[in-house]
């Protein structure tokens, strides 16, 4: 019997995921440890390997589907002697519709969505199958009255897209789904005042030459989870300026012991290190809220802010405060190479418990930072910058960054905010500090 391949849970949160890319087509052996696929999750894109021996009998999911459900059979795995046919595909069968409906009726206007069924059902009713469009590609044929049962798709699994109706003939479409959409789009016209999702109605796309790129699981990710973190976490920020001339010092000697390692320390390295021990000094900080319950954490993982190309990731520098410097370099620069390739382990970016983001390189002077839930804090880096400043007393220029906690004030009050950035800023100006 042909061994059926799933969809895998790749990550602690994923209950569904894209099938961005196969690495094996039908016929090719494989064995344990080969990679089979690209999986994209709602983190990260990652490699699904083999974990049995055998040839690819069957590939059920095609590449570039969306919303596959884990533990979906997106491929059979067939022995020798063992015939491909021998596994049925029912149940991927009934998949590919449940991820497709939902996600277009989430998307698509209230008038659009109204028509949608009349001119999609026209010509395939006699085969019964359902076109496959996009729900940008529906709404430009109902307002152009194009009909898609007549048009090729180039998309996934030849899902029409909106490039396949530039250049489609207009009013292409029978009289009887015409008619249709002119009556569903009177009655649906009172419904946006009393109906709660009107909020959530796709934007309408100006008619401005543009490009449309489709939101990857970790955009959605992200887009979701800041949202929350904004919406149900009340943020308090406290914004206070640091001289840095003593780090700025300290860098430069331990990077020339540090030489002959081929260890070259970031400002960010010995900032990861200052909050580690900051919290370490202020643990009414270093916490989770929960309904009922507030985690005190008794050791610092440090998540820090990487830009990837799909998008935003925090991979985690675990037990920081008790790191060394030269380890937390190494470490950091291994994981943000990894996180701009996509190539983290789930663990290597979930947990922490509070995050940093340095904007400094980009030159910007301070920021407020949404936090990353469940944490209770993160730290904005802004740019270190010669500054007029007092020392003993008397005017002169320093080098000064500014930095910005937001905490979530549900857990931690004002003054344990406050009593954690005055560590911090004792930290960077006194380095030698978070080294004993």
């Amino acid at each position: 019997m042909p061994i059926e391949i799933k969809m895998p849970a790749l990550s602690p949160t994923m209950e569904e995921g894209t099938l961005a890319k196969w690495l094996v087509k039908e016929g090719d052996s494989v064995k344990s440890g080969d990679l089979m696929a690209e999986i994209e999750t709602d983190k990260a894109t990652m490699e699904f390997e083999a974990v049995d021996e055998g040839v690819i009998g069957k590939i059920l999911i095609a590449e570039g589907t969306d919303n596959v459900k884990v533990g979906t059979v997106i491929a059979t795995l067939t022995q020798e002697g063992e015939s491909a046919d021998a596994a049925p595909p029912a149940t991927v069968a009934k998949e590919e519709p449940k991820a497709e409906t939902p996600k277009q009726e989430a998307r698509a206007p209230e008038a659009a969505r109204a028509v949608e069924p009349a001119p999609v059902q026209t010509a395939p009713a006699a085969t019964g199958e359902r076109v496959k469009a996009s729900p940008l590609a529906r709404r430009i044929a109902a307002e152009k009255n194009i009909e898609l049962s007549a048009l090729t798709g180039s998309g996934p699994n030849g899902r029409i897209v909106k490039a396949d109706l530039d250049g489609a003939k207009q009013g292409a479409a029978s009289t009887a789904p015409q008619a249709a959409v002119s009556a569903p789009e009177v009655a649906a016209a009172p419904a946006p005042a009393a109906s709660a999702p009107v909020a959530a109605k796709a934007a309408a796309i100006p008619d401005i030459p543009h490009e449309a790129a489709k939101l990857s699981n970790v955009r959605k990710t992200i887009a979701r989870r800041l949202t929350e973190s904004k919406q149900q976490v009340p943020h308090i920020y406290l914004t206070l300026d640091i001289r840095l001339d003593a780090l700025l010092k300290l860098r430069a000697d331990l990077n020339k012991s540090l030489e002959a390692r081929g260890v070259k320390l970031s400002v960010n390295d010995l900032l990861i290190k200052a909050l580690a021990v900051s919290l370490m000094q202020v643990p009414t900080c270093n916490v989770m809220f929960t309904p009922d319950q507030l985690i005190t954490f008794s050791r610092a993982d440090i998540s820090v802010a990487v830009s990837a190309p799909s998008g935003l990731i925090t991979p985690v520098i675990t037990h920081a405060d008790t790191k060394s410097l030269s380890a937390i370099s190494t470490e950091m620069k291994d994981l943000a190479a990894r996180a701009r390739e996509q190539k983290l382990k789930p663990e290597e970016y979930t947990g922490g418990t509070a995050s940093i983001s340095n904007m400094g390189m980009f030159g910007i002077k301070n920021f407020d930072a949404v936090i990353n839930p469940p944490q209770g804090m993160i730290m904005a880096i802004g740019a270190g910058e010669k500054r007029p400043y007092i020392i003993d007393d008397a005017l002169g220029i320093a080098a000064v960054m500014s930095a910005t906690g937001s905490f979530d004030h549900r857990a931690i009050d004002g003054s344990d905010g406050a009593a954690l950035m005055q560590a911090f800023k004792t930290l960077v100006e006194n380095p030698l500090g978070m080294l004993a």
